[in-house]
């Protein structure tokens, strides 16, 4: 379970502590394989001409073998590291990449034969320079400076749809496609603490507030289901998970309810995209 035996990884630690990455690997015939195009337009690297209202942004283009559908993005606290999955993996590599968004640098952090089964989702650490990663079974936490496997939690599913960690960094939640809801506190066991059973359908989407004890879950039943989630600091309480609201958000279509919720930054808000081709606000959820 040594996760420093993988160049790749090793790679992709120096490229999060800020170190320059390693030189890009060899094709078969010996010459470097670009695995990120980046397009620069505008005043990327003017921040000046930025505030002024000049357009600016920046394209990355995944080829040699990543160039599928990317199924899943993540940003680091700092907002300089992003972490994308592809739908497929390549010949040698794994659909996960790490991105640095000011440098210009791309890494594999997983080769194709290290992730053991298709990945679905990615997140950092709120706080710390952990790396969570979801099978379609399993999520596996991966301590980025230790280089090592931290965890490897078992959902019970039969497949794991969605991904959202606690602020506090201590308690994990995955949505699963046959309607359940895994709750993990990680200091406590690799298996659920809690599983809930409250959707009709396929769980997609599933996202904690940053202030407020407040966890959402959507569904393809069409509803979005929104529960007081309280962690405390006195390690011997276990958290308080309490079901409050109903949201009847979305008009199911063929099957397909609502893709996506997240909660407002700072308010008590929570938006819900659907199926229906709408993307519906809720305020004042408690």
């Amino acid at each position: 379970d040594d996760f420093c035996q993988h160049s790749d990884a090793l790679a992709t630690v120096n490229l999060l502590k800020g170190a320059s990455a390693e030189e890009e690997p060899l094709k078969s015939n010996g010459e470097k394989s670009k695995m990120v195009e980046w397009d620069e337009s505008g005043a990327t690297r003017d921040a000046a001409r930025i505030m002024e209202g000049e357009s600016a942004y920046t394209t990355m283009h995944m080829v040699d073998g990543h160039s599928t559908a990317v199924v899943d993005i993540t940003w680091h606290r700092k907002g300089e590291y992003l972490a994308t999955v592809s739908e497929t993996k390549a010949t040698s590599r794994g659909q996960v990449m790490v991105h640095h968004t000011v440098k210009r640098q791309s890494q594999n952090p997983f080769t194709a034969k290290s992730t053991k089964g298709k990945v679905q989702k990615v997140l950092f650490h709120p706080s710390k320079p952990i790396f969570f990663m979801a099978t379609q079974t399993h999520v596996s936490s991966f301590h980025l400076l230790r280089q090592v496997l931290i965890k490897k939690l078992s959902s019970g599913a039969k497949w794991i749809s969605s991904m959202a960690i606690h602020p506090g960094g201590d308690n994990l939640v995955v949505g699963t496609y046959d309607r359940r809801v895994c709750w993990f506190d990680m200091d406590l066991s690799s298996k659920p603490y809690k599983t809930l059973k409250y959707h009709e359908k396929a769980v997609r989407s599933v996202s904690f507030h940053r202030r407020y004890p407040l966890l959402a879950t959507a569904s393809d039943d069409g509803a979005v289901h929104i529960f007081h989630a309280r962690v405390f600091d006195d390690l011997m309480r276990n958290p308080l998970i309490v079901p409050v609201k109903v949201l009847r958000a979305h008009v199911v279509k063929e099957g397909l309810g609502v893709f996506a919720c997240a909660f407002h930054p700072t308010q008590p808000w929570v938006f819900s995209a659907g199926a229906d081709g709408t993307v519906k606000l809720f305020q004042n959820i408690p």
